[in-house]
């Protein structure tokens, strides 16, 4: 006797359908979190301060102003050295040309920039509490005129990146609800139609195991092809994305998303066997008139 025969009309592509909805939608939520997550490191690691230095210091008094700078230990580390990078004040207006195509010497017939550091921080130092100190500091070393951050653009990141986590996390822990909802219901369904069979087997003294084990292993199948279809079409939705959305790729973390794998493939199979079990435990203590 085939193991389908032995479930009867047990309407297993339903159920493996459902979950696999659910998992996917787990799953993708899961994934625009990883990537908004990314995306503020990304943003984070970009955000710089400017230094900017009085005019006419020599070439020993700019290296000097670097290495107290060098010395608060608040740069980001590339390639062993802090990313602290001098742009002079020729390089500025080189830049400001470029960007404006005007040619401010017609007009103010001299060059009104300043030489200046660009500090590239460390992401654990990009707090409003600890800018405002670093300004303070370097403010202090003589030479420098003054420091300068993108202080609303900070703030907008900092402040929102708690708001996204929230709705992101809020959405995870529904959908994960509904999913628990939707896959205990549609098992608890499923095994209405079985519940002669349990207790015919219960009447000829099959024990507890006995009855569980064919629905659990299915309950285990079906989780796991659910897992596997769930995370092959987060896998082609996540590779169509960065394909065709230009930048998306930059902000991928693939550790992070084969860890997003790894915990559907666990989630699935276990899903729907605790669900199976808890439906199956139902029907093993419930009266006969009520099977009715």
């Amino acid at each position: 006797m085939s193991f389908n025969k032995k479930l009867g009309s047990y309407p297993g592509i339903l159920i493996t359908i459902s979950l696999t909805v659910a998992l996917f939608l787990i799953g993708f939520c899961g994934w625009i979190a990883i990537s908004s997550k990314e995306l503020i490191r990304y943003v984070k690691q970009n955000i710089e301060i400017q230094v900017y230095l009085d005019r006419n210091l020599e070439q020993a008094e700019l290296e000097k102003i670097k290495s107290k700078i060098e010395s608060l230990n608040i740069a980001d580390i590339k390639d062993n050295k802090q990313e602290i990078k001098l742009t002079t004040k020729e390089k500025a207006a080189e830049i400001f040309y470029q960007d404006t195509k005007e040619n401010f010497k017609d007009v103010l017939g001299d060059n009104p920039f300043r030489d200046s550091y660009s500090v590239r921080l460390k992401e654990e130092n990009i707090t409003e509490e600890k800018l405002k100190l670093f300004k303070v500091e370097i403010e202090k070393i003589n030479g420098v005129f003054e420091v300068e951050y993108a202080k609303d653009f900070l703030k907008g990141i900092i402040s929102n990146v708690n708001k996204v986590y929230k709705i992101l996390a809020l959405i995870v822990v529904i959908f994960f609800v509904a999913t628990l909802l939707l896959i205990n219901n549609t098992i608890k369904l499923a095994l209405y139609s079985q519940r002669f069979i349990i207790r015919t087997m219960q009447l000829v003294g099959a024990t507890d195991f006995f009855i569980q084990k064919p629905f659990l292993i299915k309950g285990f199948i079906q989780g796991l092809i659910a897992s596997f279809i769930s995370i092959s079409l987060i896998y082609v939705t996540k590779y169509v994305s960065t394909s065709q959305i230009d930048g998306l790729n930059l902000i991928q973390n693939d550790k992070a998303v084969l860890f997003l794998f790894f915990i559907l493939l666990v989630l699935g199979p276990t899903i729907g066997v605790l669900s199976t079990f808890q439906s199956i435990v139902r029907y093993h203590k419930m009266d006969l008139d009520k099977l009715y």
